[in-house]
Parts: structure tokens; C-alpha cells; sequence
């Protein structure tokens, strides 16, 4: 019930198109219900042969009615469908601004599957809702209400047989298709997710499926989720074929009943004998209205699934909460402070980061270098409010971090990480990320400056070419200069570098590590880095090691001091040379 107030709660800013689709969709039915009606009325009076003139309403009836349910109709889907796609949108919209808090703290227990599922096949599940669960209910009381009234007219026994009939069809069937349809109505939601997480897992590591030789392994679980699927599927479909023969023997049942109580009128002269055939189709017509509500109640039950996987990530609370009373960013220059800082990651009885302190200036360099897993990336995420830490204090102009919007604080940021994110999309769209309103001159000084104006200009389509999926059709290099240039186009006073190089040759490695010295000579800078590779342009070198910082100071005192940092560089020394030696001829 709940989840279903809350689907109707989507269609507040609707209510007047609703009640226009649904008034519509009543005409629809209406005009039906007319058209079986006049036809009965003409065939049946004209047997007794009378003048042309009093067939004359009849046969403008038939042909009123005929139109009009196709007009009707034409405009009921029209209205509802519109509704429905702005339905979807508003869902969608409110999906993505509810899981963008989350991440990307909250979304690591979610695959990427499982919440690609919950985008799409949820929302378009939903779909269902108003076009077949909202709009026919709404438009089969309007209809049994005035059916009711219009037999009961001629006898209040006929209205009341019609309206129990209808309302029984209308309440009773879809209950029972409602218990029928609802476990398989689960099933088929619960499987289509795993489906699709399956598939787009496989799809991800079809390469090492392959290498492994367990492509058919992955293709034979696959196939067993499609089966239970297909499963599924086939109840609700069995359970759909009861339902609609319920439904037709229903209406004979109600056809049959008024048939008996009509004949009686007609014996005592209340009822003229040409009225029987009309009032018996009337009757039977009228089940127009309440015929889809079986299905209704079918959609209804996986329309509750979907909106409860749904309804269920508002649910989750965000790492990060705004303050009531957010302050503004102070001006420019920042200056970046990190006092005694802890974090302690959920199912982990070790601190991420222990007592983590440090000071960026205004053009400042720093790094923090260290084996992997020392907390260096954790102390990204808690700068960039990606996180909550636990104890200590961040500061920023002397001013706690928390005090600040998180979009705010983000926005005095830029990350260039290894694996910087391409849109499938053109040189042009890529680089707007950073500033939506960007010139093209603009664009090409950005490019200048990150060292890929020669490269650019020698594209067939120059800033319109397409760069694929990930930046696939772009190389390692090209691919993190181009991080570099929309660093550079958005124009923050901190720049984090995230292992931008680790993915890179050492020829291409050196050549962007010049790049950024001279691009970000004027930022503050905070490079995390395992690689000792171009360190000398380092203000101060943090080393870390289980989370807390165990030695700082520049490249040469560190060699010297012949701790952690020094053993680190001179096994990566060793390592270098063998790495790059010729092969030795035999």
C-alpha cells in the first residue's frame, strides 16, 4: 500500500492531464457501450418495420458512436501515454538524484548489474502503472457507477444484477489475478535483475572468460537464469489465460441473469420488446470497463516490486550530509589543512587513516606516496567529502570542512586519476564536462596547454571526433592528457593527481609528468602516487604507510634518512632497469 501511495504521489503534478485520460478513456468505453447499444435498438426496432423517421436518431447514433470511438480513443492514448513518458522521467530524475549522494560510498554492496537493472528495467516496468493499473480503474468506476444508474431506470433488480456483475468482475477477478500474478510478478522482476547483472558481468570479462576457457560455463548460467525467467513468465501468462476466461464466463453469467429478469418486464408491458436485445448488449458491452483490471491487477503486482527496489534506495543514508546552514566557499587564495585525521571504514576493525595531518598552501606541492592499500586514496575521498572521517579536522581557510556544501567543496577541486572517464562523445563534449559554456578558442588554448594541439590538429574531424566508449579509440597518453586539458578548462586552486601515470610507459610517463609541471606550476597540487617517478618538483613527500604518515620531507632527505621511502626507491631502482634492458642474444 505504501509503495503504491507513493507512485501516485509522482502523479501530483499530472492530476489534470489524469483526469482529462481518464474522462477520455470513460468516453472511449462510453462509446462503445453506445455504439452495441443503438446498433440493437436499430436492428431490433426496424423488424417491426416503422417510418424512416423514427430510425433516423438510431442510425445517426450508430454512426456518432462509430466515430467517436476511435476519436476518443486516438485522444486517450494520446493523454495517458504522455503522462506515462513524463512519469518515467520524473522517476528517472528522482533515481539519479537519489543515488548520486549515495556514491560512492553507499553503492559498493550494489553491481553495476544490479543498478543498471534498477534504472531501466525497474523504471520502464513502471510504465505499466498508470496506462494499466491507474487509468482503467479510475475509468471502470465512472462506468459502473453510470451503467448502474442507466438499467436501473428501466428496473432497479436490473442495476443491481449489472452493477454486482461488474463490480464483481472489476474487484473480485483482479483480486484473485492479484494472488495469482503476484509471486510470479516477483520472480519476474527478482530474475530479470540477476539476469542483467549476469549478462553485463559477462559482457565486462568476456575476455578473460575466454582466456580461461569458461565462456561456456558463463553461457550455461545465462541460460539457466533465462529458463527461470521464461518460467516465470509462463505462469503469468497461465495465470493470465484463467483470469480472462473468468472474465468472459462472468459477463455471460450477468448477460444471462438480466436476460432472465428482463423477460418477465416485457411479459407485463414495462419494458417494450424491442428494449430487450438493447438492455442484454448494453449489459454485455459494459464489460469493456472492467476487463482489463485483471491484467491491471497483474501489473500492479511486479509495478510493487519494481517500486519497492526503488523506493528502497531512499532508504539508504548518505555518507555525507549537507550542514542546515551551509556556508559560503571563502575567497581565493585556499589554504588546505588536515589536523589529526581519522577514518574507519564499516566492516573494518583497522582505521583507513590514522592521525593524518598536513598543510597545503596556495601553491603548494605535496605528495603522498606509499604502498598500495596505505590510505592514500582514502585521504582523497575524505577531501573531497566523498567520505566522513571520524575524528580530527579538515579545514579550509581556517574553516571545517563540514560547514561547506559538498558540491561546494568539490567544486574547488579537480581529480586527474588513472582511469579518468570518457563519455562516448566528441573531443568537444569531453571537455565542456569541465566547462558547459567554453568557446572553441578556449578549447584549443586548453589543448595547447596540455600538449595536444599538434595531435588535434591532425584529427580528420578535429574537435568533433568521436573519442568511444571509455576513450577507447584514444591511447594511454592521449587519454590522460586529455584529463589534463579538462583539469586545466576547469580552473580550480587544487588539483589532486590520482596515479595518473600508472598505466603509462616510462617515455609517456616523463612526458606528461613535464606536461603537469609546467600546467600546474601556479596550483596546489596533491599528487598520490606509488611510482617514485618525478618527484624533485615536490614541495614536501608524505609517506604512508597503514594508514598514517611515517616520514615527510623532499626526495633527497628521505634517500638519506634510508627509511620506508628509501627502500621503496631503491627497489624500484633494481626494478628499472631490468624492466627496460635489451633481451640478451643467445
Amino acid at each position: 500500500m505504501r509503495t503504491t501511495v507513493r507512485l501516485l504521489q509522482f502523479l501530483k503534478p499530472f492530476t489534470g492531464w489524469v483526469a482529462l485520460s481518464v474522462l477520455l478513456s470513460t468516453a472511449t468505453i462510453a462509446s462503445g457501450i453506445g455504439l452495441l447499444g443503438t446498433s440493437a435498438y436499430l436492428i431490433s426496432r426496424a423488424t417491426l418495420q416503422p417510418s424512416i423517421a423514427v430510425l433516423q436518431v438510431a442510425i445517426v447514433g450508430v454512426r456518432f458512436f462509430g466515430i467517436s470511438r476511435g476519436v476518443f480513443r486516438y485522444l486517450e492514448r494520446l493523454t495517458s501515454h504522455s503522462v506515462n513518458f513524463r512519469l518515467l522521467a520524473r522517476l528517472r530524475l528522482w533515481l539519479y538524484r537519489t543515488i548520486e549522494p549515495l556514491a560512492p560510498a553507499k553503492l559498493q554492496d550494489f553491481s553495476s548489474g544490479d543498478l543498471l537493472n534498477r534504472v531501466l528495467a525497474d523504471v520502464d516496468t513502471l510504465e505499466n502503472f498508470y496506462v494499466r493499473v491507474v487509468a482503467p480503474y479510475a475509468a471502470a468506476g465512472l462506468t459502473i457507477i453510470g451503467m448502474g444508474l442507466f438499467l436501473g431506470r428501466f428496473d432497479l433488480k436490473l442495476g443491481l444484477v449489472l452493477a454486482g456483475g461488474l463490480i464483481f468482475s472489476g474487484v473480485g477477478i483482479p483480486l484473485a489475478a492479484y494472488a495469482i500474478g503476484r509471486g510470479p510478478g516477483k520472480a519476474v522482476v527478482a530474475v530479470k535483475a540477476r539476469l542483467s547483472s549476469t549478462l553485463i558481468e559477462s559482457i565486462q570479462g568476456i575476455g578473460d572468460l575466454t582466456a580461461f576457457n569458461r565462456s561456456e560455463a558463463a553461457a550455461a548460467r545465462l541460460n539457466k537464469l533465462g529458463g527461470s525467467l521464461a518460467q516465470a513468465q509462463h505462469r503469468m501468462v497461465w495465470g493470465s489465460a484463467w483470469i480472462n476466461a473468468g472474465n468472459g464466463l462472468l459477463a455471460n453469467l450477468t448477460m444471462v441473469a438480466i436476460l432472465w429478469l428482463a423477460i418477465p418486464l416485457v411479459s407485463s408491458g414495462q419494458l417494450e420488446g424491442f428494449l430487450l436485445p438493447v438492455v442484454v448488449m448494453l449489459s454485455m458491452a459494459s464489460f469493456e470497463a472492467v476487463t482489463p483490471l485483471a491484467v491491471a491487477a497483474q501489473y500492479h503486482s511486479a509495478s510493487l516490486e519494481s517500486g519497492a527496489r526503488l523506493f528502497g534506495m531512499e532508504k539508504i543514508t548518505p555518507e555525507v550530509n549537507d550542514p542546515a546552514a551551509p556556508l559560503p566557499i571563502p575567497p581565493l587564495p585556499l589554504r588546505l589543512e588536515v589536523r589529526e585525521v581519522s577514518l574507519l571504514y564499516e566492516d573494518n576493525p583497522d582505521n583507513a587513516l590514522t592521525n593524518i595531518t598536513l598543510r597545503l598552501d596556495p601553491g603548494k606541492k605535496i605528495a603522498l606516496v606509499g604502498p598500495s592499500g596505505a590510505g592514500k586514496t582514502s585521504l582523497v575521498n575524505v577531501l573531497l567529502r566523498l567520505w566522513d572521517y571520524d575524528r580530527g579536522e579538515i579545514l579550509l581557510n581556517g574553516t571545517d570542512l563540514s560547514r561547506f556544501r559538498a558540491a561546494d567543496v568539490r567544486a574547488q577541486f579537480s581529480v586527474i586519476s588513472q582511469t579518468a572517464y570518457l563519455f562516448n562523445a566528441t573531443l568537444r563534449q569531453n571537455l565542456r564536462l569541465a566547462r558547459p559554456g567554453a568557446g572553441d578558442d578556449e578549447l584549443h588554448t586548453t589543448l595547447l596547454r596540455a600538449g595536444l594541439d599538434n595531435w588535434t590538429a591532425a584529427l580528420p574531424n578535429g574537435l568533433d571526433t568521436w573519442v568511444g566508449e571509455h576513450g577507447l579509440r584514444l591511447s594511454g597518453g592521449e587519454r590522460q592528457r586529455l584529463a589534463v586539458a579538462r583539469t586545466l578548462l576547469r580552473d580550480t586552486p587544487v588539483v589532486i593527481l590520482d596515479e595518473p601515470t600508472a598505466n603509462l610507459d616510462a617515455v609517456t610517463e616523463a612526458a606528461l609528468i613535464q606536461q603537469l609541471q609546467s600546467a600546474l606550476a601556479v596550483k596546489s597540487v596533491l599528487w598520490i602516487t606509488h611510482r617514485l617517478v618525478g618527484l624533485e618538483w615536490m614541495d614536501e613527500i608524505l609517506v604512508m604507510d597503514g594508514g598514517q604518515i611515517v616520514e615527510r620531507g623532499t626526495a633527497a632527505e628521505l634517500i638519506k634518512t634510508g627509511g620506508l621511502y628509501a627502500r621503496l626507491w631503491e627497489i624500484q631502482q633494481r626494478m628499472l632497469p631490468s624492466t627496460f634492458s635489451k633481451p640478451s642474444s643467445s
